[in-house]
């Protein structure tokens, strides 16, 4: 089983997601930037991001578990995410027929939960 967790938002996390609609934010890697925001959402114990890496991976989206958030700047219209661009992209890719899907979950859940998570883990 997944720790559910990893699909929660830290507290610590600023910016106020639960309020802001983050679709188009750019996302900052560990490393620098690797995309921008399609689709967030805010479901307690299910959340997460859609991103688009854009031309950086050729355009691959990839689903980030909401515990790889560790800042929302508002005014810069900028997600921070607690990975490197090399893991986003060996992430599994993005399944937008099956991406609710228990198993897929589980696909991700998988992978990223082999690295530590949340802030203060970069």
């Amino acid at each position: 089983m997944v720790d559910r967790d990893l699909w929660t938002y830290s507290p610590t996390v600023s910016g106020g997601q639960q309020t802001l609609d983050v679709a188009g934010y750019h996302v900052e890697a560990t490393d620098g930037r690797i995309g921008s925001v399609d689709e967030a959402t805010y479901e307690v114990g299910d959340s997460y991001l859609v991103v688009d890496t854009g031309p950086w991976i050729f355009g691959k989206k990839v689903l980030l578990p909401a515990s790889t958030v560790t800042q929302i700047d508002p005014q810069e219209r900028k997600i921070f995410v607690s990975r490197t661009k090399q893991e986003i992209k060996d992430a599994p890719e993005f399944d937008e027929v099956g991406y609710k899907e228990p198993t897929y979950r589980d696909k991700v859940g998988d992978y990223y939960g082999r690295f530590p998570y949340g802030p203060g883990t970069i």
